[in-house]
């Protein structure tokens, strides 16, 4: 199916301003073939007046019916605990995952072990102990660990999947697996990853139905999006077809062929299927801690972008990812101060019996 850009809601001939904008270098003609190699288009974003109204296609029991049948999957008891760089070799992190302690470290071989955070002979919670040749000791009294069961501790599934890292936990209603439940990816070795955490008073299913609902697109986040249509013949309940560009500027603006689907309970994921950065993907995982001081549940966000493009000019690009990542993290941060308003409130409302 072929990209589509809804077009502007009144056509006319660009005046001699824009003709010169649509250059890129004004005043300089483009030539065709430069044209086509460039994934940029002119997109000029529209103000509200002009804009597509989405509330009534973003009808609360399609959005509904979305959440239920991303809830009915098995995630296996995996959460995600973090990115694969925030457990190094020399110490240890403790995390609160589901209202757990857990703790992560490296064997001497590099491989992610987790385990309960409490020391069991009496109570440390093991952050930040020393790590020698993949062997953890406790801070208090020097109780080692390693990755074999002892009285009183046994180890946690774990996994890296190269950009996260994952502890699989007994749940009630899931079946555990082997491994979680990953996405289809691009080659990491030719992508630019970059990873978010953000906290917020929600429950996991609220940032999934925040996601679930790419309508609110052009108008919560008019900076970042703008002529978003909903392909409903390619759409159902387990995937989300979306048109949309995303937003370069005002005037310029990059169109893409998007869909969102839900590999386990907590995760949705955005991949580009259409337009540049094809492969590429927004893998967003919602991940339960536990609850604040007012009994409130509290919800680590934690987003990983996966950039990819095919293009020659994207692998001289790798080499400047030490820039491209904190650009990438300030915008995956922008959304999500939006974002959390929308999930916190959703909570807010189910939490007073308020149907909104």
């Amino acid at each position: 199916m072929s990209l589509r850009t809804p077009a502007d809601p009144v056509s006319r001939q660009p005046t001699g301003q824009e003709a010169a904008e649509d250059s890129l270098v004004p005043g300089l003609p483009m030539p065709a073939a430069v044209r086509s190699r460039i994934p940029i288009s002119r997109v000029p974003q529209p103000h509200e007046n002009r804009m597509l109204s989405t509330w009534r296609l973003a009808k609360p029991r399609r959005i509904a019916a979305a959440l239920v049948a991303s809830q009915a999957q098995n995630s296996g008891g995996w959460f995600v605990a973090g990115a694969s760089g925030d457990v190094g070799r020399k110490e240890s992190v403790a995390r609160t995952i589901a209202g757990r302690e857990v703790v992560l470290w490296r064997d001497a071989a590099g491989a992610l072990v987790a385990g309960p955070g409490a020391c069991p002979h009496l109570g440390a919670l093991m952050d930040r102990c020393p790590v020698l040749e993949g062997t953890m000791y406790c801070r208090w009294h020097g109780l080692a660990f390693d990755d074999q069961p002892q009285p009183g501790w046994s180890p946690y599934r774990a996994f890296d999947d190269g950009v996260l890292v994952w502890v699989g936990l007994p749940t009630a209603g899931e079946e555990p697996t082997t491994a979680p439940a990953l996405p289809p990816r691009p080659p990491l070795l030719d992508s630019v990853s970059a990873v978010i955490a953000q906290p917020g008073t929600c429950e996991p299913q609220d940032v999934i139905a925040n996601r679930l609902d790419p309508w609110h697109g052009s108008w919560f986040h008019p900076y970042a999006f703008s002529h978003l249509v909903v392909d409903d013949d390619a759409s159902d309940e387990h995937v989300l077809v979306v048109d949309v560009t995303f937003r370069l500027s005002r005037t310029w603006g990059v169109p893409v062929r998007a869909e969102f689907s839900c590999p386990d309970t907590r995760t949705i994921v955005m991949r580009i299927v259409e337009g540049e950065g094809a492969g590429s993907v927004v893998e967003t995982h919602a991940t339960p801690l536990g609850t604040d001081a007012e009994g409130r549940p509290m919800t680590m966000i934690t987003e990983a972008t996966i950039a990819y493009s095919d293009r020659p000019g994207f692998a001289a690009a790798r080499w400047f990812s030490p820039v491209l990542k904190p650009m990438i993290r300030r915008t995956a941060r922008q959304l999500w101060v939006d974002d959390l308003d929308y999930a916190e409130r959703r909570y807010e409302l189910r939490r007073r019996g308020d149907p909104g």
